[in-house]
């Protein structure tokens, strides 16, 4: 009881929900896009709050703060630093290859100008989900929500719709990821999880 009142007090304090304390971005989580019990409602949700990151504790918890970059102690954090060295590598359930970036922009722009911009990914994301998703392609969706660029984004999901009108989900799927595999090539982009 002592723990829900404990959360509960450190939530009435968060402002981002769906932005992780290390930077991570719940909006393009394959785990916060899916109707399932399972569903994660952010990384600072109440289910969240209870299972041990160790971000969390350090910041929230002990530090009151609702993001590593807010703490003095941030450019000497060994913690943090390889949290983020690590994710220049590898991913795990979600993708970690912009983190760097996105540290960095809510950095110099703040971060409710990166909050409405992943508000936009996440639209976006949306709309591949429900008209392109047969099933298998959700975390691939998430990938490229995250690492493709909002015009490229857009526009990939506009000639997509353009080219598989009156198909079946299975075939609008493959013309998607035609699309956002040709762009990824261009750009050496990576969709898919880095193990």
């Amino acid at each position: 009881m002592q723990s829900i009142t404990y959360i509960k007090k450190i939530i009435m304090n968060i402002n981002y929900l769906e932005i992780g304390v290390c930077g991570l971005s719940c909006r393009l989580c394959p785990m916060y896009n899916t109707e399932a019990k399972s569903r994660c409602l952010g990384c600072k949700s109440p289910t969240r709050m209870t299972v041990g990151c160790p971000f969390i504790t350090c910041a929230l918890k002990r530090k009151g703060i609702e993001f590593c970059w807010e703490c003095e102690e941030s450019n000497t954090c060994e913690k943090w630093k390889k949290h983020r060295e690590i994710g220049k590598k590898f991913d795990s359930f979600k993708c970690y290859q912009t983190l760097e970036e996105d540290i960095s922009f809510i950095c110099k722009n703040g971060i409710d100008k990166f909050d409405k911009i992943q508000k936009q990914r996440e639209y976006l994301l949306k709309e591949m989900l429900k008209d392109f998703n047969e099933g298998r392609s959700k975390s691939y969706y998430c990938i490229a929500a995250t690492v493709l660029e909002l015009e490229e984004l857009k526009k990939a999901l506009n000639q997509a719709k353009r080219e598989s009108y009156g198909l079946n989900v299975k075939e609008k799927s493959k013309i998607l990821h035609s699309i956002l595999d040709s762009i990824a090539l261009k750009k050496k982009h990576y969709l898919k999880l880095r193990k």
